[in-house]
């Protein structure tokens, strides 16, 4: 095969503090999907199209820190096999168990599954981001602090309002800005709802001030980033009560006390702080 029938893969070494923008400015370049290995050493992969020389690997010296391993082409017959290497099955926090479509290995007893696409939209839990959510989320159930309604802002494919339902929580509805997120959300409650049972959130492609949302809300759940948090947090007071809780995250823990600010200043007292690697989660209260 000619190498203008092939796939072209990127395997980079990534500082996290770097994967937001790199990754934009691979899409820019005709990447077609990027993603972080969630085992170590944690390595970043990027997929070009057919026929795509990708961007100039020189250029990546514009990104401190960025290197890369390996690149390689390979024909359509490996694709699955190849955005497969990369994702395997992991826990997180005390009581979740995140695997991919394709494993079907056996399940632990004592934890809750939870089935990912990657590659459908954010939220597989392999980024610490998610992964810090979902157990502060852990802390509120073990609290009884999840109460309703609950809101999940910019929710991705909506895995952090499956672990709040898993944990107890009911009345939840998620939304994201993006129009993909909509039928990712619809793929990944189908993986993961069981025979019969419930939806278990309510979802819908919009933002804060869509007609479905319906305040005051007891709980929200924001991983996006810090600008997008500092954007919306007018918002997010005027759609809770004191004693609600917010989760924030997707913050970079060099900007933790400029976050700190920004939610002490809209009225959201922090209560506790998460980190992992570069990044940071805050659960703050409606005071």
């Amino acid at each position: 095969m000619s190498p203008t029938g092939l796939h072209l893969r990127w395997c980079l070494s990534v500082p996290e503090a770097m994967e937001d923008g790199l990754s934009d400015w691979l899409l820019g370049f005709g990447a077609t999907a990027t993603y972080r290995d969630a085992d170590p050493p944690n390595y970043f992969y990027a997929y070009f199209k057919p026929g795509s020389e990708g961007a100039d690997p020189s250029d990546l010296v514009a990104f401190p820190g960025v290197v890369l391993e390996s690149a390689e082409r390979f024909g359509d017959e490996d694709w699955i096999t190849k955005s497969r290497e990369g994702f395997g099955s992991f826990n997180v926090g005390s009581r979740f168990f995140i695997r991919p479509l394709w494993d079907q290995g056996p399940l632990p007893l004592d934890r809750f599954a939870i089935t990912v696409n990657p590659g459908l939209a954010f939220g597989t839990g392999g980024h610490e981001t998610t992964r810090l959510c979902m157990e502060f989320l852990e802390q509120l159930a073990m609290e009884g602090r999840l109460n309703s309604p609950i809101l999940d802002i910019g929710a991705g494919t909506g895995i952090l309002s499956l672990t709040a339902y898993l944990l107890g929580a009911r009345g939840i509805t998620t939304f994201d800005i993006d129009p993909d997120c909509g039928p990712a959300m619809n793929e990944f409650i189908t993986m993961n709802e069981g025979p019969g049972g419930p939806a278990p959130f309510d979802y819908f492609v919009g933002d804060l001030e869509d007609e479905k949302i319906h305040p005051p809300y007891r709980g929200l759940l924001a991983n996006i980033l810090l600008l997008t948090i500092q954007d919306l947090l007018p918002r997010m007071a005027e759609i809770t009560e004191p004693g609600s809780w917010l989760i924030a995250s997707g913050i970079l823990a060099e900007c933790q006390d400029e976050a700190l600010v920004s939610l002490a200043t809209h009225g959201f007292k922090p209560l506790k702080m998460c980190t992992e690697g570069a990044w940071v989660a805050i659960l703050a209260e409606r005071v």
